[in-house]
């Protein structure tokens, strides 16, 4: 194992990266493509994302700790301002910034909106336009000129996060731009996320995948307990959280088909992650209108 504190090299550069857009732009998918695997859970659903989450890209030269904002919105909820101030705190930690925007959905008012944030926060950061496998090249077109008239960005990269295309052009772009410095993570670290709360994430992501429109933002899992047995099976207790009566029902499904669907592919995502096999219970219990309520707020980390 190399440890961090080896690579102190006069030439060796380090540094944080903060990704920011509007909700759905691809900010997790693209930080999972930089750093080479999955760090951060994604979905087709907007505001997916709950936790400045660091994936980390280690090379010969160079180390990136990318931090995945939440998406930056309009709130509605005490959780949802919670998140904003997350980013915007965020994007003041990082040596360099990069907005993200969506070329098949073009900029608007909430992308300007977010590029000032980035601006003021990271001097000099880069503009990403992101989904140009799914955008016409006039869109793609469009998207470019119009983030360019959001602010004075030092580059502008049209990538498919997806399919990977022009990711590493971008990794080279933001490693040049790394102030010199040691290694923060030994080299086979991908992200410093607890693992309990990977593997709340990994469930709430299959939740997400399984169930309605309506129900994203509602959703929230709580690890009460994970242990190793003698036998190398893995035994996570863990505690889905909805605000209604009604919400709890549409989780659980007919039958509880949707939760024993989730916890299904959970497992199969969760057991080579840990590294042995996975038992997991799941339980759904209410807890009313906990996007508003401090305190619980509080305890669940936001």
């Amino acid at each position: 194992m190399t440890e961090a504190s080896e690579k102190t090299e006069p030439d060796f550069r380090s540094g944080f990266v903060a990704v920011a857009g509007r909700p759905n732009t691809g900010k997790s998918t693209l930080v999972n493509a930089l750093c080479g695997g999955k760090v951060a859970i994604v979905s087709d659903r907007p505001q997916t994302t709950r936790r400045a989450v660091r994936g980390i890209r280690t090379t010969g030269e160079y180390q990136m700790v990318f931090v995945d904002t939440p998406g930056i919105h309009k709130p509605r909820t005490l959780l949802g301002e919670r998140l904003n101030s997350l980013a915007r705190g965020t994007l003041s930690e990082g040596d360099i910034g990069v907005l993200v925007v969506d070329a098949a959905a073009g900029v608007g008012p909430g992308d300007a909106f977010v590029s000032a944030w980035v601006l003021e926060a990271c001097p000099g950061a880069l503009a990403v336009v992101n989904k140009v496998d799914v955008a016409s090249r006039d869109d793609v077109a469009k998207a470019l000129a119009d983030v360019a008239e959001l602010g004075d960005f030092d580059e502008y990269v049209p990538l498919s996060a997806a399919t990977g295309t022009g990711v590493d052009l971008l990794a080279g772009l933001l490693a040049e731009r790394l102030p010199e410095g040691p290694a923060f993570y030994p080299d086979e670290m991908r992200t410093d996320t607890p693992l309990d709360v990977q593997v709340a994430e990994v469930i709430r992501e299959k939740l997400i995948s399984a169930v309605t429109d309506e129900l994203p933002h509602s959703v929230a899992v709580v690890v009460e307990n994970m242990s190793r047995r003698d036998d190398g099976l893995f035994e996570i207790e863990a505690r889905v959280l909805v605000e209604r009566d009604s919400q709890k029902g549409i989780v659980i499904g007919k039958g509880g088909a949707v939760l024993r669907d989730a916890g299904t592919a959970a497992r199969q995502e969760l057991e080579p992650m840990l590294g042995g096999r996975v038992y997991l219970d799941l339980r759904v219990s209410v807890e009313k209108d906990w996007q508003r309520r401090p305190r619980f707020l509080q305890r669940l980390g936001f």
